[in-house]
């Protein structure tokens, strides 16, 4: 609900870890939106195991940062894909301080 009161989209699906750093192939980003994948990244699971392990719980965001459309695939640079995740910065910000505020009250 802060998400909704902030006006910041939100988006749920399927996210599917990969190891990196890498960016993938066309093939692999073929198969991975074959097996269901809406997104691909190489954080947020291994830090969600981490927790689980220990028992502390979580929940996590991630700011998809390029298209993995694999029939429209375009040479990526990190440049872009840095200026994308800092345009986040603001709303995660935002968000994340709303939602802190929300767990005082």
């Amino acid at each position: 609900m802060t998400a909704h009161s902030l006006n910041i989209k939100l988006h749920s699906g399927v996210y599917v870890a990969v190891s990196g750093p890498n960016l993938e192939t066309r093939a692999e980003y073929r198969f991975l939106k074959t097996i269901g994948a809406d997104v691909v990244g190489m954080s947020t699971v291994p830090e969600v195991l981490v927790a689980n392990h220990i028992g502390l719980p979580c929940a996590a965001i991630s700011v998809i940062t390029d298209e993995c459309d694999p029939d429209n695939l375009k040479p990526v640079a990190i440049e872009d894909i840095i200026a994308t995740a800092s345009k986040a910065e603001l709303h995660l910000t935002r968000l994340f301080m709303e939602t802190i505020r929300n767990f005082n009250s």
